[in-house]
């Protein structure tokens, strides 16, 4: 029991709380697996670190598979806080997914995406054997259409390959029975909560509030009136809606309604500057934030920037915000808790459904940031209505109603795909009847246990991955007229991977890219092509969707960039009348955003030009990078050099957002995409000129600090061939 008392201690929790000892009763020490179900904020991560420490006490290694990269900066500061003083070592795993990352063996905790875990399994990492424990945190995302089958197959995959212990945390779901069968695990369900939670319908100046109490509020503005009375209880209050517009114009609206005093107005003005200043020329929304957070209040969703993503969290964590209005993302990410939640937007837009109301587990996660432990003894979740009957609606299905059920998102084709051509590449299945053996492990075939699906969508894929020449289907012993029988002896033969579909999987693509990159790249061979037409091929990708919107006054534009770009596109352009034909049109759009940021557009235009934001943008841009870095290796394996020069070039482009005539500059530590312009613009257009100039004149130009760096740089590297640079090529 000392790793429970440790735990305890460098938590500074004297006693473990309901939900916990429940779970350390039901053999949390054991070597069982277990899944433990119980609301957001009930003290699942104590659970989750207990475990962590017995099983590192035990020499093994433990992996901690988190849904967001947020999430994994989260849990890595914290744990490297808390347990590096006894020597645990934190690591943390979250970017380039074509790499082993050997190092990573050296780490008693390895905090990781699930998305990473699987790219470190498709590059075969030696320290896979010593995995002890696997916690997977938010296991009811198994029912996420983007990242479920990805974690199912994760799971499955260290079950069947090292089969460590597993510790499933979820929020309460009302199968969670069901996913502890399928882990063969001990289920644990509380619903234990150490801040009483009162969730309450708001309508008619009213809000009736379960466990039972009743709050007046203004009729006609609710949410103004909520956040008045938050404040002047000198407490925090996240307001969730459904699109960042909204989230935006709401927070503008609260602002001005806020009273605070002159010291924190002091603090807000400092952090209004840093939030201004975040990237290198504020745009028309840094400005339209920073004015926002003057006020005590800030917009929170994902197009915005990294930095101010994060200043935003950490000024609410520290109590200088007031105030978050917040898209459901923030709901799903990190833990930044609030006295009182409201959820204004009951529904939101689906492109199969149209609007329709939340899924009462998202209702229930939003909820669940309200209440701070160790500061307050209750929080309030707010569900905002508009009707009488929507409030009943409300306060049935929500308040009084059970969370859905999860279900397992495996069973579609473009999903199988990358995930069988992976089974085969890694050699964990390495025959057809190993590959139904493996999918029949999944959640997907303990839910629905339709086993003859699962081998038709096998077989489709299969011919499918055979057809792209990916792998190599050795049918000699096979029946001629079925070879997805149900199995037999006589019916099994053997699944390779060939070189090219190796590499395929262990570049993390869609093998439906893949085969698409390769086709349009082999006709690049002798022809002349350009940054655009290869920001095209990339733009109209399954990885790059969804693409930018065509509106009635961009067809003149597409129409001019077909004119234009023609000659240079390797996809040949559809018909008109094709299914694939808008499409191609959202992707020559897309295509033309990436290259006005390589002609040096800043995100200010590129705001107003294309309606992209910040955060928006980088996302794109590493998605980008990603899909040309794609390119670049399946060309160089195959043998297409022609095309390889301009892909290189395209992507430092692409990176730094410059003109090729800068490519000879930006390559320099120190010199952004600013910096260069203004050297190339008064002559020192490459790196013969800047060794000529004196550094004291340079540094008129760039500053001291940076132009000595430039000159030691030019020093080292005079026999180097930089990339773009024209005098080496």
């Amino acid at each position: 029991m000392d790793v429970v008392q440790k735990v305890l201690e460098i938590s500074g929790i004297e006693s473990l709380n309901p939900v916990q000892e429940l779970a350390l009763k039901s053999g949390l020490l054991s070597d069982r697996n277990m899944v433990v179900a119980a609301p957001t904020a009930s003290g699942k991560t104590v659970i989750a670190e207990i475990a962590a420490l017995d099983a590192i006490k035990r020499g093994k290694k433990v992996v901690y598979i988190v849904p967001l990269r947020a999430l994994a900066s989260e849990k890595y500061e914290d744990f490297r806080e808390k347990y590096g003083q006894l020597g645990v070592k934190v690591v943390m795993s979250i970017g380039d997914l074509d790499s082993s990352d050997p190092w990573l063996g050296r780490y008693d905790i390895i905090i990781a995406t699930s998305e990473k875990l699987d790219s470190l399994m498709r590059h075969g990492i030696p320290w896979l054997d010593s995995i002890g424990l696997v916690i997977a945190d938010e296991i009811h995302l198994l029912d996420s259409p983007n990242r479920g089958p990805t974690l199912e197959v994760v799971l499955t995959r260290l079950r069947q390959t090292c089969n460590p212990r597993i510790l499933a945390l979820s929020a309460t779901i009302s199968n969670y029975k069901d996913l502890a069968e399928w882990l063969d695990a001990i289920p644990v369900k509380s619903d234990y909560r150490p801040v009483q939670l009162y969730m309450g319908v708001a309508h008619g100046g009213k809000i009736n509030f379960m466990p039972r109490k009743t709050m007046e509020v203004d009729s006609e503005n609710p949410i103004l009136d909520m956040v008045r009375k938050t404040i002047e209880m000198k407490k925090q209050i996240l307001i969730f809606i459904s699109t960042r517009k909204s989230a935006e114009s709401l927070a503008e609206k609260i602002g001005k309604s806020v009273n605070l005093d002159s010291r924190e107005l002091h603090q807000l003005n400092g952090l209004s500057e840093k939030i201004l200043h975040s990237l290198e020329h504020p745009t028309k929304q840094c400005e339209r934030l920073a004015d926002c957070i003057r006020t005590g209040v800030a917009f929170h969703h994902a197009g915005l920037a990294n930095r101010q993503r994060s200043l935003i969290e950490k000024a609410f964590r520290d109590g200088v915000l007031k105030v978050i209005t917040a898209t459901p993302t923030l709901a799903a990410g990190i833990n930044l808790p609030a006295f009182r939640v409201l959820i204004r937007d009951l529904k939101r837009f689906s492109s199969f459904r149209g609007m329709d109301y939340i899924p009462v587990l998202e209702i229930h996660q939003m909820a669940g940031r309200a209440g701070r432990p160790k500061y307050d003894s209750s929080g309030e979740a707010i569900l905002i209505t508009k009707t009488e009957a929507e409030a009943k609606y409300a306060w049935e299905r929500y308040v009084n109603g059970e969370a859905e059920m999860i279900y397992s998102k495996l069973g579609v084709e473009p999903v199988l795909r990358t995930h069988v051509l992976s089974l085969i590449a890694s050699g964990v299945t390495p025959s057809r009847k190993s590959l139904l053996d493996f999918f029949f492990r999944t959640f997907y075939a303990h839910q629905y246990r339709e086993l003859r699906h699962i081998e038709t969508l096998l077989e489709r894929v299969v011919d499918m991955l055979e057809n792209f020449k990916f792998i190599i289907a050795s049918r000699d012993n096979a029946p001629a007229n079925n070879p997805f029988r149900p199995a037999t002896a006589s019916a099994d033969y053997d699944l390779a991977p060939t070189k090219i579909g190796r590499r395929v999987s262990e570049l993390y693509i869609d093998p439906y890219t893949a085969d698409y990159i390769i086709r349009n790249v082999r006709k690049a061979e002798g022809l002349k092509t350009n940054a655009f037409g290869l920001l095209q091929l990339i733009s109209n990708t399954v990885e790059m969707k969804p693409l930018l919107s065509i509106r009635r006054n961009d067809f003149p534009l597409v129409n001019e960039l077909l004119i234009e770009h023609e000659k240079s596109l390797l996809q040949p352009v559809p018909n008109a009348w094709d299914i694939e034909y808008d499409d191609f049109l959202r992707s020559m759009k897309t295509a033309q955003m990436f290259h006005s940021w390589c002609n040096e557009y800043g995100e200010n235009r590129m705001l107003e030009d294309f309606g992209v934001t910040p955060g928006e943008l980088r996302a794109r841009l590493d998605n980008a990078d990603w899909l040309l870095y794609a390119a670049q290796e399946l060309g160089l394996l195959l043998g297409y050099m022609d095309i390889l020069k301009m892909v290189r070039k395209t992507r430092v482009r692409l990176q730094y957002g410059v003109k090729e005539e800068l490519l000879p500059l930006i390559r320099l530590k120190g010199i952004g995409r600013a910096r260069a312009r203004v050297l190339y613009d008064i002559g020192l257009k490459g790196l013969a000129e800047l060794r000529k100039v004196p550094e004291d004149s340079l540094a008129r130009v760039v500053g001291h600090a940076v132009a000595k760096s430039v000159k030691e740089q030019l020093g080292e590297k005079d026999d180097q061939k930089i990339i773009g640079d024209h005098d080496n090529e």
